[in-house]
């Protein structure tokens, strides 16, 4: 029995397909979606042909409260390194080169999303 999901669940979702139809159109490789390490999450690992890229999703249907970039907080980035550490170790990469991303989308209603691609947003420590 599969859990429902809340709307904003789904908001994320939606937000992640449109992240990966936009980095696909610049002919980055999506490597994985939604990958855990412990209580850590990195939405979208792809390779550009030069580095890895670990990047975070955040979408809204709005911009009320601020941008989706804005979301994301230093708790979140700790984490991001954490995941970005293991996913390294899992696959025998350590040392690759890596590329931090936030991909701020916002989805209203009857409009096209609304896209920022803020490459490099943060590095690695």
């Amino acid at each position: 029995m599969s859990e429902k999901k809340t709307d904003k669940q789904i908001l994320g979702k939606r937000g992640e397909d449109v992240a990966v139809t936009f980095l696909e159109s610049k002919d980055i490789q999506i490597l994985e979606r939604n990958y855990h390490f412990m209580k850590a999450e990195i939405d979208i690992v792809a390779y550009n042909g030069r580095q890895i890229i670990f990047a975070e999703v955040k979408t809204r249907t709005s911009t009320k409260f601020g941008e989706p970039e804005e979301a994301v907080s230093e708790k979140k980035k700790k984490n991001m390194y954490a995941a970005a550490e293991a996913w390294l170790y899992e696959r025998k990469m350590d040392g690759a080169p890596v590329r931090f991303d936030i991909i701020s989308v916002v989805i209203r209603e009857g409009e096209e999303p609304r896209i920022r691609h803020f490459e490099a947003a943060f590095w690695y420590l």
